[in-house]
């Protein structure tokens, strides 16, 4: 079964609600909102809550999330309140970024955002597991409908990225031609199965 997705309509927010329930009554499988801070759109993760209550069958999904951006506990909480409130439906797609000026606004290391990345997923899956945070601190809810928490999709076009898929993700957000999304899924399925992944990633 071919799945196909459509990207948020951003031009107009104000009648986002609307056209999401129009996309969720048609044929698509699920609903993509970009990041970026310079730049004139709506915050993701506040969109993709509206989106959840909006619908009731597609996935809304993160296309992508600039993770580095942001606090992961913060990032954590909001994924699990949005898959609550979506019935299990939050696909969170993240990546680094390639553009320094939303790094420079909030003050957020450029050279740095992979590590951070990678940092960062540590903790949000401990937190999505239920565990503490700390000795002295308690868990962080709320739960997610998973209990691994959202699914994972990674975007990117470095060996990084690939990687990230094996070690952390579910599966990978590719853009570009055909040949060349071709040529990325293959690397993310040898990254699967050198990290012991049972089954195979999902391509999106």
């Amino acid at each position: 079964m071919i799945k196909i997705g459509i990207a948020a309509a951003l031009q107009d927010p104000a009648n986002l609600v609307t056209w999401a329930r129009r996309v969720d009554a048609g044929p698509f499988t699920s609903i993509g909102v970009n990041d970026r801070l310079v730049y004139d759109s709506p915050e993701p993760m506040v969109l993709l809550g509206g989106l959840a209550t909006a619908t009731t069958r597609i996935q809304v999904r993160s296309e992508v999330l600039l993770a580095a951006l942001r606090d992961p506990v913060l990032i954590a909480k909001q994924a699990a309140t949005i898959d609550r409130l979506a019935g299990g439906r939050l696909s969170l797609g993240l990546a680094v970024g390639a553009r320094e000026d939303d790094f420079r606004v909030v003050g957020a290391d450029f050279g740095r955002r992979g590590r951070v990345l990678d940092e960062q997923l540590a903790t949000m899956r401990r937190i999505w597991s239920g565990q503490p945070f700390s000795d002295d601190i308690g868990p962080i809810g709320p739960a997610p409908v998973g209990a691994g928490g959202p699914e994972i999709l990674f975007g990117g076009f470095t060996p990084a990225a690939v990687d990230r898929v094996g070690r952390w993700g579910d599966g990978f957000i590719c853009s570009g031609m055909p040949d060349h999304a071709k040529q990325m899924f293959q690397l993310v399925e040898q990254s699967w199965q050198a990290a012991g992944r049972e089954g195979r990633p999902r391509q999106a």
